[in-house]
């Protein structure tokens, strides 16, 4: 194996900015370096909606780019994450391509809610790093089952973390979802 991951890169969720208080607290625990990042739509303001999701990929490609070229190594030294639609949007580039040391996906919105036909699983049999999911039990967006059932089309290891009592925006897990994080984090090493 290979030497263990060199930074972690968190893209927010729709509604949120790179300051969602799980993404600070991350930070605050890992031991090594985090970048939080705010996706180009954020700058127009905090009611705009996001952007094609294609523009988002590119983004995260962009960004997972110049933070591993600030700290001297390769994308496949990076872990991706994010919560939701930036979660969405780190698988889509890591299928597409990008070469990432592994993938945390916080609340991945596997279907909007009520439309569990919709799915938004297309590309994960391309993602062949090792991924950690974290999700509320109650989640609209994808129940624990479901994602159990669609994580299994991923092309590489992946683990699922149930937040109880929690939905799209996890609230009273904080400490686990954050303890899980680290933890897998540093397995990866």
């Amino acid at each position: 194996m290979g030497p263990g991951p060199a930074g972690l890169l968190l893209a927010h969720g729709a509604g949120g900015n790179r300051d969602h208080r799980v993404f600070v607290a991350i930070e605050t625990v890992l031991d090594l370096p985090v970048r939080r990042m705010d996706f180009a739509y954020r700058a127009k303001g905090p009611r705009q909606p996001p952007a094609r999701v294609q523009a988002l990929v590119e983004e995260v490609a962009r960004a997972a780019s110049e933070w591993a070229d600030e700290l001297g190594v390769g994308t496949e030294q990076i872990v991706l994450g994010g919560r939701s639609l930036g979660g969405r949007a780190c698988s889509m580039a890591v299928a597409e391509g990008l070469p990432a040391a592994g993938l945390v996906l916080l609340s991945y919105p596997l279907h909007p809610p009520g439309k569990p036909d919709t799915l938004r699983i297309e590309h994960l049999a391309q993602v062949t790093v090792p991924t950690l999911a974290l999700s509320g039990d109650r989640d609209p967006f994808g129940t624990p089952d479901e994602l159990r059932h669609h994580l299994g089309a991923l092309g590489g290891p992946w683990e699922l973390i149930e937040l109880p009592g929690d939905n799209h925006d996890p609230k009273k897990n904080d400490e686990l979802l954050v303890a899980s994080v680290a933890d897998w984090i540093d397995r990866l090493s």
